[in-house]
């Protein structure tokens, strides 16, 4: 997909291909017309996360394998619906992220000085 860029102008790095994620299974959080959710922000799971998500209705930890879902335990990186990463954000839960493979379009719903908060990568500039 030709505007495949992180949150900071570079290349959209890969979030995860074990568990393989992203909308289309890619590995990586690209997006497209058909990702109603825009799955675009890559995060590591947290047991607080996974539970505050379950506790909203969207159990990521048990698997769905007619959906090619594996279940996510703390420490697996998922590509992250952006209004459920900005959800937890605000409610105080929201898991670190890796900007370099987190999609610009993310940045629709999340401020980019949010995911810096907890972002796991060196963002250049100190920013």
């Amino acid at each position: 997909m030709a505007d495949d860029l992180n949150v900071l102008g570079g290349p959209l790095e890969p979030c995860s291909l074990d568990p393989l994620t992203g909308f289309y299974r890619t590995g990586c959080c690209e997006t497209g017309a058909d990702d109603r959710g825009l799955h675009v922000v890559c995060a590591v799971m947290t047991a607080n996360f996974l539970a505050f998500s379950r506790r909203r209705g969207n159990d990521l930890s048990t698997p769905m394998p007619q959906y090619r879902f594996p279940g996510l335990v703390p420490g697996d990186r998922w590509c992250l619906c952006a209004m459920r990463w900005q959800e937890a954000f605000e409610a105080g839960v929201a898991p670190p992220v890796v900007l370099s493979a987190t999609h610009h379009r993310a940045l629709a719903v999340v401020r980019l000085q949010d995911l810096v908060a907890v972002a796991l990568d060196p963002v250049a500039g100190g920013e």
